[in-house]
């Protein structure tokens, strides 16, 4: 056995999505980060061993930006075909890019040192390793799901379903319960050119007819996620005991498929199934403020807005499965999008503990429209940018400048709703001879430059001037109906690529009064945020776009300079 120590800024406990993004916001932004995962992948649900497609915002223009929209790209470039372990492997390379970042993987949190209400290290077992790690940070960042700091500490926190009356919720039964919404085991299958056969194992249950899955929808296209079950059990100790009942049910459902009816089925096979469960809910903290049912339909217009939600409130029934009395769960309508408060990732009693994800402090009813994975994505950078700001400035993370922080992340191409993203005195100041790229918004088509074969846009400034970056926000589609990854696999899948209005092919060209010069050729864009970083002195500035990714015409939301 061995111990290896660390002193960090920040401790991310947690690599799903919302702890990976908080985990890479706060390394770009300064400050050294360590992030602790307990499997050998990250992403959580969205990884390969549980494989859940990213929701996130219904509605027009609402798909969410800054570092998940990168890892979107990023994967459709890398991983044309969409296989799992390559979409790991992207994961990965984000964390480990990062020379901010100490990545632990394969590390379960299992014990805090405190120091009254603030922690002073944490302690992970690496199994594979025979390896202790304690780390030491300022904050604490629990981005786990369960919320393992949440006994580790004496955090306060809640779990399962609230009365009515309690913050006077509709959704809500009229009596508390410690009952919550399930989780699922996925399966994923694929089509061959050929019949296949299935025999299920000896134990998996048996569907012989429709009837036995009533209001269930098992057809090809979707991903079974109401295979689904431990909201009446608990959905953080008996984790394993649901697998067990999960894998009987998915390999029933699949035999029936295959062996029982007519499904359209014959010449796919079953590829995959996991053994890994995908939860929903489970314990969530309790913070400086709790957010309702009453906020999101309020659309939750708070001065500390740093991050939006706009699923409904999709509220699973806790049998699951095994719910008879209809479809499974309640979709109860939410504004698209609706904010989400700073105050909602900040320990109520441990005054150094954070937290993004679907722990963050909201009812049971505010979850079921905050919990999918896009949404804590976006809760989790807006929270590592959040730390490091405070760790710079030297105030609490509650104290943080918030005008400044809201500021900071749409600059990181961080969707704000109802805020305007203030522009450089450079941008401001100087003739462009496309204003629509300097409006401070970066979504909906009126706020797009459109061009054709020829057509640029030109800075020119009075006299020469400093420039040390260029911004470039392109069109990604924004509205695009296909997720990060697929639920099953055709033969032919055709959909899944990088948006063809992206801009893969511009030249940035810059002269001085003297007429020196320089030339940015990008050959191979495929991302929707772009910053250059310069150096140069210029009195005029071009972006010339040469190709796309399929589109006819120049697409842009944004040219800006500082």
């Amino acid at each position: 056995m061995r111990t290896l120590e660390y002193n960090v800024d920040l401790c991310v406990v947690g690599g799903g999505m919302s702890g990976l993004c908080c985990a890479i916001a706060a390394a770009r932004h300064g400050i050294k980060v360590a992030l602790i995962q307990d499997r050998a992948v990250l992403g959580g649900n969205a990884s390969s061993e549980i494989r859940m497609w990213i929701g996130g915002a219904h509605g027009k223009d609402n798909r969410e930006g800054g570092i998940i929209e990168e890892i979107f790209l990023e994967n459709f470039y890398q991983n044309p075909s969409l296989k799992y372990p390559i979409w790991d492997s992207v994961l990965y390379e984000k964390a480990i890019l990062e020379e901010n970042i100490t990545l632990l993987l394969n590390s379960s949190c299992l014990d805090a040192t405190m120091d009254k209400n603030r922690i002073v290290s944490v302690k992970a077992w690496q199994s594979n390793a025979e390896t202790f790690h304690v780390v030491r940070a300022k904050y604490f960042a629990d981005c786990s799901g369960d919320s393992i700091l949440c006994p580790l500490t004496n955090a306060e926190y809640m779990y399962g379903r609230e009365a009515k009356a309690e913050f006077g919720e509709s959704i809500p039964p009229d009596v508390a319960d410690k009952k919550t919404m399930g989780m699922s085991c996925l399966f994923q299958i694929r089509e061959t050119d050929h019949k296949v056969e299935f025999t299920p194992p000896s134990w998996a249950y048996k569907y012989e007819t429709d009837a036995d899955l009533p209001y269930k929808d098992h057809n090809r296209g979707n991903n079974f996620w109401w295979i689904e079950i431990g909201g009446e059990w608990d959905c953080i100790h008996d984790t394993d005991k649901c697998r067990d009942e999960l894998l009987k049910i998915c390999y029933g459902v699949w035999d029936h498929m295959k062996n029982r009816g007519e499904h359209d089925v014959d010449n796919w096979e079953l590829e995959w199934i996991g053994f890994l469960p995908g939860k929903r809910e489970s314990r969530r903290y309790i913070g400086k403020y709790i957010v309702t049912q009453n906020d999101v339909e309020a659309e939750g217009r708070f001065d500390d807005i740093v991050a939006y939600a706009g699923w409904t409130m999709d509220d699973h029934f806790p049998e699951g499965f095994y719910y008879r009395a209809g479809h499974p769960t309640i979709y109860h309508p939410a504004p698209q999008p609706w904010g989400l408060p700073l105050r909602c990732m900040i320990s109520k009693n441990i005054e150094n503990l954070v937290f993004a994800g679907r722990n963050i402090s909201v009812t049971h009813a505010a979850l079921s429209s905050s919990r999918v994975m896009a949404t804590c994505a976006i809760l989790g950078q807006a929270l590592g940018t959040a730390v490091a700001l405070a760790t710079e400035s030297g105030k609490s993370v509650e104290d943080v400048d918030i005008a400044k922080l809201q500021q900071t992340l749409m600059e990181d191409d961080c969707y704000i709703p109802w805020h305007r993203r203030e522009l450089p005195a450079l941008t401001k100041n100087a003739y462009c001879s496309a204003e629509i790229v300097r409006n401070g918004l970066d979504r909906g088509e009126e706020n797009l430059w459109i061009g054709k074969e020829g057509e640029g846009i030109e800075y020119i400034f009075d006299g020469d001037v400093d420039l040390q970056e260029i911004r470039l926000v392109f069109d990604n589609d924004m509205n695009r109906k296909y997720h990060n990854m697929p639920c099953n696999y055709p033969l032919i899948q055709d959909k899944f690529k990088l948006p063809r209005t992206l801009i893969k092919e511009y030249i940035l060209e810059g002269e001085d009064s003297e007429g020196n010069s320089f030339n940015i050729h990008v050959t191979d864009s495929y991302q929707r945020f772009v910053r250059h970083n310069v150096g140069k002195k210029v009195c005029r500035l071009r972006f010339i776009p040469l190709s796309t990714h399929g589109a006819k015409d120049f697409r842009l939301f944004s040219f800006e300079v500082r």
